[in-house]
């Protein structure tokens, strides 16, 4: 485990702009950030990050937290391996206590993978730099054929696996990797024959594939042979840490560039991105010769919303790729296409020009996507009027796939005139194609939002008179235990520190809120039934006796809580949009608009009476449980009934409390 003041430096430390940075391009809004979320598919952003707070939170899925619990979500680890990743990113040593057998049994073995691969790599990159087959096959490769410098070959990590059929297998053995690991990461194959491992890469050259974060989760390998039955790449099998479909290779390398550019370039292999890279050109990522996928996309899509395609001049698998590419398109993205000469590809291009003229190429020759489909499917058709309709079919397929209405009305003007036809059949038949396939669901967004809007305004037309009773909308005598808990903590944590006044005899006493919670809880001795709002108050009470009475309990407390759930539950709350905040129409139309002060002096004693009420009938109907039981002691029998009375006496006073808190 890690010390709480190990972790107290920790959070110290993280400037959570610049870890979610890391994922997502943040733009400034106000005193927050916003950005398109990273944990569901939007075309608005609602995800904002407030530095202040220390804390995330996405108004679109609900997800909320802390720079920790952020890289839990997106690097899929634990809560004290997103702790390690954030101190190691800020120069923090983390001691640990020695780990218990039942702890090292629940070591993840993910971390084990992440700890081969990366053992690997470098075992692939000092095979290459300093074995003399590694130097006379594969650095000759790297640095005579393509033209890769030391300073290229070592950013990413370039190596070589020897064409000894188990060497890399055994020295992973020798340094203590388990079987079962090379297994799953696939760096080795078990031989059916005699059960003896050998290196899947054997005597080819590697490269090393990165997540977005840096570690290695994947290689591929090349054979320099030209026998054609070997395959001329070799690639990781899926794992528990590597999914191809969610992978861009050079993606690492390449999110600043992207988020300081405001565009990503897309190229097919390995060398293609290392040598536009070494170019200069640093804004590039490939599929690795796979056809796109959506979670790439989504994946890109937090950085940038622009894509630029790169076509080798003479790729014969130009059409086979364009229907991939209409994801993009479904994905809201703006996509252009760049066609190379006949003589080049992208690694060959970036070899013989310098980085403002791979840009200035970009720049002079990109077209959009659309466009340019269109322009090369009605090349290969001709005259041909059978197919020069199906050309207007597949158009017609794309075009549908963009969501944004304007565009769309853009794209589908360019193609009429392109392909000759007329444009309003043009348009007919994308409304009628959404229509079918789809559903509109920009219409349905504005419904929303008009719905939204008229809700609005409802409230604040319906003034003061309404206004404790907007407040107070989600709890009521029917509500359940949960829910008024956490209407409790709400209130805690929100305005703990503050006072409300009510009226005793002839007198005005001011009352505090966290006092008065904790009075009541204490004199039934209540403790919440819901474990993380328990937490919660727990945590409260904790700083708020160290504080004072009436000194606000900050929201670090909570947004920083070691419990991932606890400290996602805050968030949720101190985000939640709740709070019934008055129309200043009615302050200048003269109408008495009820104050903070009076909402919190009426809403904070029917919660805490209600929740009361919750306790006491769970306890009564508990009793006469117990009562039912036949085979109770006289002694315990006349207990329950003591309890019983009790407890209907508590009742009947809060049924009064409540008929003067409610009525």
């Amino acid at each position: 485990m890690i010390d709480h003041a190990t972790i107290d430096r920790i959070y110290a430390a993280a400037d959570i702009v610049d870890i979610v940075g890391d994922y997502v391009t943040l733009k400034r809004k106000g005193a927050n950030y916003q950005a398109c979320c990273p944990f569901h598919n939007e075309k608005t952003p609602s995800f904002v990050v407030s530095p202040s707070k220390g804390m995330f939170k996405c108004f679109g899925c609900g997800k909320g937290g802390n720079a920790v619990t952020f890289i839990m979500e997106q690097e899929n680890v634990n809560y004290p391996e997103a702790l390690k990743m954030v101190a190691k990113r800020y120069g923090i040593e983390v001691e640990e206590r020695e780990q218990t057998e039942e702890e090292v049994r629940r070591n993840n073995d993910r971390e084990s993978m992440f700890a081969l691969n990366s053992w690997a790599a470098e075992y692939f990159s000092k095979y290459l730099l300093g074995n003399p087959e590694g130097k006379s096959i594969g650095l000759s490769y790297f640095a005579q054929k393509r033209g890769f410098t030391d300073a290229t070959i070592r950013k990413f990590g370039l190596g070589f696996c020897s064409a000894e059929g188990d060497a890399m297998s055994q020295a992973a053995l020798a340094a203590g990797y388990k079987e079962e690991f090379l297994l799953s990461t696939g760096l080795s194959l078990k031989s059916e024959r005699d059960g003896r491992l050998r290196d899947r890469f054997r005597d080819r050259v590697m490269f090393p594939v990165h997540n977005i974060s840096g570690r290695v989760v994947a290689f591929g390998g090349r054979t320099l042979r030209t026998d054609k039955s070997v395959a001329k790449y070799q690639n990781s099998p899926e794992s528990e840490i590597y999914s191809k479909k969610r992978e861009l290779y050079g993606l690492y390398f390449a999110k600043k560039a992207i988020q300081q550019m405001d565009f990503a370039i897309m190229v097919e292999g390995y060398t293609d991105v290392i040598s536009m890279h070494q170019a200069g050109v640093e804004n590039v990522v490939a599929s690795s010769g796979t056809s796109l996928t959506v979670e790439q996309i989504q994946l890109l899509h937090r950085f940038t919303r622009n894509i630029t395609v790169i076509y080798d001049g003479d790729a014969a698998g130009m059409k086979a790729s364009l229907r991939g590419i209409d994801l993009i398109l479904k994905e809201g993205m703006n996509v252009r296409v760049v066609l190379l000469p006949t003589e080049d590809d992208p690694d060959s291009f970036a070899r013989s020009h310098s980085a403002d003229e791979v840009q200035n190429y970009i720049r002079e020759n990109e077209e959009d996507f659309l466009t340019f489909k269109a322009k090369l499917l009605l090349r290969d058709a001709g005259r041909d009027p059978i197919k020069r309709a199906e050309v207007i079919r597949d158009m017609v397929e794309s075009i549908i796939l963009v969501p944004d209405a304007i565009q769309r009305s853009v794209f589908t003007k360019e193609c009429a005139r392109i392909m000759d036809v007329d444009e309003s059949m043009l348009i007919s038949e994308v409304a009628r194609k959404r229509a079918v396939q789809s559903g509109d669901r920009e219409t349905e967004e504005f419904i929303r939002r008009e719905q939204a809007r008229i809700r609005h305004e409802q409230k604040a037309a319906a003034g003061s008179a309404d206004g404790a009773s907007m407040m107070q909308k989600n709890i009521s005598a029917g509500s359940s235990e949960e829910a008024l808990e956490r209407e409790i903590i709400k209130y805690l944590l929100k305005s703990g520190h503050k006072n409300f006044e009510v009226k005793e005899h002839y007198d005005i006493i001011s009352i505090n809120i966290a006092d008065e919670i904790f009075r009541n809880l204490d004199k039934d001795n209540i403790e919440f039934s819901n474990r993380i709002y328990n937490q919660l108050l727990a945590t409260y009470r904790e700083h708020w006796c160290e504080l004072g009475i009436g000194v606000e309990v900050g929201a670090q407390y909570f947004v920083n809580h070691p419990d991932p759930e606890v400290c996602n539950a805050a968030v949720d709350i101190l985000t939640s949009d709740d709070n019934y905040v008055p129309s200043n129409i009615w302050q200048r139309k003269d109408v008495h608009v009820e104050s903070e002060e009076e909402i919190l002096s009426t809403g904070v004693p029917k919660a805490i009476m209600l929740y009361r009420s919750k306790v006491v009938e769970r306890m009564i109907k508990a009793q006469l449980e117990r009562l039912a039981d036949t085979s109770l002691s006289e002694q315990d029998e006349a207990e329950c009934i003591k309890q019983l009375d009790l407890l209907n006496k508590v009742k009947a006073q809060l049924a009064k409390e409540s008929q003067r808190l409610i009525l």
